[in-house]
C-alpha cells in the first residue's frame, strides 16, 4: 500500500499492483492478457473489459483499467466519471513507476535489443500521465487543469527518453553490420533516465539534448510546482473469441508497415506471424504515400530491412505502438491549443508539432492493439471534428483532409472491430464532411442503440447537429431534447437550440397559418424559459462553459428588449439564433448549395417587412446579420461579395461600438477572421502563386489573436491557431 499525498488530490491509500517484480516471461503473459482484455472496449463492452482487467494487478492491467475509465470520461464528460478516471490513472502511474524502478534492478527482466530495461513501464507511465492530463484539463477544477498541463510536460520528457534510446540504436546499427549491432546493443543498452515518481516532488529526470532544443518554456525542477488541493469533494456485445497476433505487427510476409516516429517502410521477413490478418502495403492504399511521408521526423531508416531490427517481440511492439500513439497525440494536442490558453502552455515548456504528431498517429494506427485503435480514434477526431471546425486548413490531395486514406483506415477499423459503434459514428461524420447530411442522419438512425451510454449520447448529438444543418427544425428540437436525457452536460444549450428551432417554425408560419404559428411560438418561449435555470452547473477551468455564457447573455438581451419594446420574448429575438449556432459549429462547411440558400432565406427575414422591429436594431445586431450572410456567401464561393460586405458592414465601424451590456461583441473579431478565411479560399487552389493574399490573411489572423475577450473566443481561437499553422507551412511567419 502507498500513501498518496497532495499530488493526487487526497490522502487515500492506493494499490500499486504486484508487490514482486515481473520476470521476462511473466511480463509477456501479463501484457498479452491485458491487451486481450482491452479489446472488449472496441466491442462497446466496457463493463466486460473492466471485469477482465480486474482479474490482474500488473501495471498493464492497471493501465487498461485507466483506459476504460478514460474512455468513459472523454465520451461523456461526466464529472463523477472523470473523478473515477483520475483515481484509476493515478494507480496506473504509481504501478508503472514502481515496476520501472524495480525492473532496472532485476537480472531476469526482459532485455530489449533496442530499449533499456524497463522502457515498457516508462511507456505505461507516460500513457497514464497523458490520459490523466487530458482528464485534468477537462475537469471543472482549475487546480486539476494546471496539474494536467504539468503532466503533459512530464509525459513529454519520458517519451523523449524512449525516442532517444531508439535513435541511439539506429545510429549504432548504421555503422556496423546488422548482426553485430543487435548483439552489441543487447549487451550494452542505452540508459534511459528514470521517470520521476508520480507522487513525489523530486527533481525531473535529466533532459536530453533534443528535449532541451524542443523546450521553449520553463525548465524549473518539479519542486518549483507545488500544488495545493482545491477545496473540492473527492469521491473515491460479443468480443473476439481469441486475441489475434500476440501484439505483433499486422502485416503478412513481404509486406510493409510504417513504424515508430520515423518514415519507415520495412519489409516483413519474420515467419513468426503468418496467421495475422493482412494490413496491406501502405503504398497500395490510396493516399498512404502522400505529404505525410515527406515529413522529416526525428529518425530515419532504410527500406527493405527485417522488422525484427525494430522489435518483433511483443514487449518491443508494445513500446513502439505506445510511444507513437502517446507522442503523436501529445504533439497534436499542444499544437491545437488556442491563444486564450497560451499562459498555460508555459507549464508544458515545449511547442506542439501538428504534422509530426499526425504522422506518428498514422503509424500507430497500423498496429492491431488498443494503441492502434485509439490512434485511429484520435485521427478521426482530428479530421472529422477539429479540422472540420476550421476553414484555413492545408489541402492534402482532394479536399481539406486525406479523404481516401481516412476511408481506408475506417474500413480497416470496422473490419477489426465489427461490433463497435465508435466507427459507425465516425462513418456518419465522414458522410457529413462530404456534404451528405441526409445520408449521415439516415445512417445513424438505422443503427441499433449502443450498449455504451456515453457513445449513444455522442451519436444523438451528431444526429442533432446534422438535422440542424438540414433545417429540419421539428426533428432538430426532438433530437436535442433527447440529448438532455442522455448526459448531464449543456442542458441549457440543448434547450436553447430547441427554442431556436421552434422560433424558425413560428416565423415561417406567421404569415399564412396563425394557429400553427401560435403553437410554435409557445413552444419556443417554453424552451427559452428553461435555458437559464439549466446553465452554470458545469464548469471548465473553473469557469462557466462558453456556450452557457453565450446563451445566457442572449436570453437576457431578448428579455430586456421585450420589456423595452412591449412585446413577447419570441418577437424580441433578433437575427436567426439557429443560424448563429450553425455558424459556431461551422455547419456551413457541411452544407450543399441548396442548404446554404435556405440559410440565406432565413437571414433575409431579419431586414424584411415581416420583421416590425428591424428599425430599432443596434449596430451589433446588424453586424450579426452581416457576418452570417458573409459566411454563407464564402461557402458558396462568392468571396469578393463576402469581403465587401464585411468591410463596409462591420470592419469600417469603430470596434468599441460593438461592446456593452448584452451586446454581441463577437461579430467584430469574427469579421476579421472571416476576411482571412475569404483570402485563403481565394488562394488555396495555388497558395504559392498568391503570397500577397497569404500575407494579408496572416495580418487578419494576427489581429484576431490579439483581440480582447469575447463570446466563444476559444472556439474562434482554435480556428486562428489552425490558420496560422497553415500560413507557416507556406513560409509566412506568424
Amino acid at each position: 500500500m502507498l500513501k498518496i499525498g497532495g499530488w493526487l488530490g487526497g490522502g487515500k491509500s492506493l494499490k500499486i499492483g504486484h508487490t514482486k517484480s515481473l520476470n521476462a516471461l511473466d511480463e509477456l503473459a501479463q501484457i498479452e492478457d491485458a491487451m486481450a482484455a482491452v479489446t472488449y472496449i472496441m466491442a462497446d463492452d466496457v463493463d466486460g473489459a473492466e471485469a477482465h482487467l480486474n482479474k490482474g494487478n500488473s501495471p498493464f492491467h492497471q493501465l487498461g483499467k485507466g483506459v476504460v475509465t478514460f474512455m468513459r470520461a472523454t465520451l461523456g464528460f461526466e464529472q463523477e466519471t472523470m473523478r473515477e478516471a483520475s483515481a484509476s490513472l493515478s494507480e496506473a502511474e504509481n504501478a508503472a513507476y514502481e515496476h520501472h524502478r524495480r525492473a532496472t534492478r532485476m537480472p531476469n527482466a526482459y532485455q530489449s535489443p533496442i530499449y533499456p530495461v524497463g522502457t515498457e513501464y516508462a511507456v505505461c507511465l507516460a500513457e497514464a500521465q497523458l490520459m490523466s492530463a487530458i482528464v485534468g484539463v477537462l475537469n471543472e477544477s482549475l487546480t486539476e487543469a494546471i496539474k494536467g498541463f504539468y503532466k503533459l510536460r512530464k509525459a513529454y520528457l519520458t517519451l523523449e527518453g524512449v525516442m532517444d534510446a531508439e535513435k541511439n540504436f539506429l545510429r549504432k546499427r548504421s555503422t556496423s553490420s546488422l548482426g553485430s549491432t543487435v548483439s552489441a546493443v543487447s549487451k550494452t543498452p542505452t540508459k534511459i533516465a528514470e521517470p520521476p515518481a508520480p507522487e513525489s516532488k523530486s527533481k525531473d529526470a535529466p533532459i536530453s539534448s533534443s528535449t532541451k532544443e524542443a523546450q521553449k518554456g520553463p525548465t524549473d525542477d518539479d519542486e518549483d510546482f507545488d500544488f495545493v488541493d482545491a477545496d473540492e469533494e473527492h469521491k473515491g456485445v460479443e468480443t473476439p473469441g481469441k486475441y489475434l497476433g500476440h501484439l505483433k505487427v499486422p502485416a503478412e510476409m513481404g509486406q510493409s508497415v510504417e513504424l515508430d516516429n520515423s518514415k519507415r517502410r520495412i519489409d516483413i521477413q519474420s515467419s513468426s506471424a503468418p496467421h495475422l490478418p493482412s494490413h496491406g502495403n501502405p503504398s497500395s492504399v490510396p493516399g498512404a504515400v502522400d505529404d505525410f511521408e515527406k515529413l522529416t521526423l526525428s529518425n530515419t531508416a532504410k527500406q527493405g530491412e527485417d522488422i525484427s531490427v525494430y522489435g518483433t517481440h511483443p514487449v518491443d511492439v508494445f513500446i513502439i505502438s505506445g510511444s507513437n500513439f502517446c507522442f503523436g497525440i501529445l504533439l497534436l494536442i499542444i499544437s491545437l491549443v488556442p491563444p486564450a490558453f497560451a499562459t498555460l502552455l508555459k507549464i508544458v515548456g515545449f511547442k506542439g508539432d501538428k504534422d509530426r504528431g499526425i504522422a506518428m498517429l498514422w503509424q500507430a494506427s497500423k498496429f492491431y492493439n488498443i494503441h492502434g485503435a485509439m490512434a485511429g480514434l484520435v485521427l478521426f477526431g482530428f479530421y472529422n471534428v477539429l479540422s472540420g471546425m476550421c476553414d484555413i486548413v492545408t489541402p492534402f490531395g482532394e479536399g481539406s483532409y486525406p479523404k481516401e486514406r481516412c476511408q481506408a483506415l475506417l474500413a480497416d477499423m470496422r473490419k477489426r472491430y465489427p461490433k463497435s459503434h465508435l466507427w459507425l459514428l465516425e462513418e456518419a461524420r465522414m458522410m457529413a464532411a462530404d456534404k451528405e447530411l441526409e445520408k449521415a442522419v439516415a445512417f445513424l438512425a438505422s443503427k441499433d442503440e449502443s450498449a455504451l451510454k456515453q457513445l449513444e449520447a455522442l451519436s444523438w448529438f451528431e444526429r442533432s447537429l446534422n438535422l440542424m444543418y438540414l433545417h429540419d427544425y421539428e426533428a432538430t428540437a426532438i433530437a436535442f431534447e433527447k440529448c438532455v436525457t442522455l448526459n448531464n452536460w449543456s442542458h441549457g444549450l440543448y434547450y436553447y437550440v430547441c427554442g431556436a428551432a421552434y422560433l424558425e417554425l413560428y416565423r415561417q408560419n406567421k404569415p399564412t397559418n396563425a394557429e400553427a404559428a401560435g403553437r410554435h411560438k409557445a413552444k419556443a418561449q417554453e424552451y427559452f424559459a428553461k435555458v437559464m435555470p439549466n446553465t452554470g452547473r458545469k464548469k471548465f477551468l473553473a469557469k462557466q462553459l462558453p456556450f452557457d455564457v453565450f446563451v445566457n447573455r442572449k436570453i437576457q438581451k431578448w428579455e430586456a428588449r421585450a420589456k423595452d419594446w412591449g412585446c413577447d420574448l419570441a418577437d424580441a429575438v433578433g437575427v436567426s439564433p439557429i443560424e448563429e449556432m450553425i455558424y459556431f459549429w461551422n455547419g456551413y462547411k457541411r452544407m450543399r448549395n441548396e442548404h446554404l440558400q435556405t440559410s440565406l432565406d432565413n437571414l433575409a427575414w431579419s431586414d424584411s417587412a415581416a420583421n416590425p422591429h428591424w428599425g430599432k436594431e443596434g449596430l451589433d445586431e446588424q453586424g450579426v446579420l452581416t457576418l452570417l450572410r458573409a459566411a454563407v456567401l464564402r461557402n458558396q464561393g462568392d468571396t469578393s461579395k463576402a469581403r465587401e460586405m464585411l468591410s463596409g458592414g462591420i470592419i469600417a465601424n469603430d470596434k468599441l461600438l460593438y461592446k456593452g451590456q448584452f451586446k454581441d461583441s463577437w461579430t467584430a473579431p469574427c469579421a476579421r477572421y472571416e476576411m482571412a478565411a475569404n483570402l485563403w479560399k481565394e488562394a488555396e487552389g495555388n497558395p504559392k502563386a498568391h503570397m500577397d493574399k497569404l500575407e494579408e490573411c496572416k495580418n487578419w489572423l494576427e489581429e484576431v489573436s490579439r483581440w480582447d475577450a469575447y463570446d466563444l473566443d476559444a472556439r474562434i481561437g482554435m480556428k486562428v491557431t489552425s490558420g496560422k499553422a497553415t500560413m507557416r507551412r507556406f513560409g509566412i511567419e506568424c
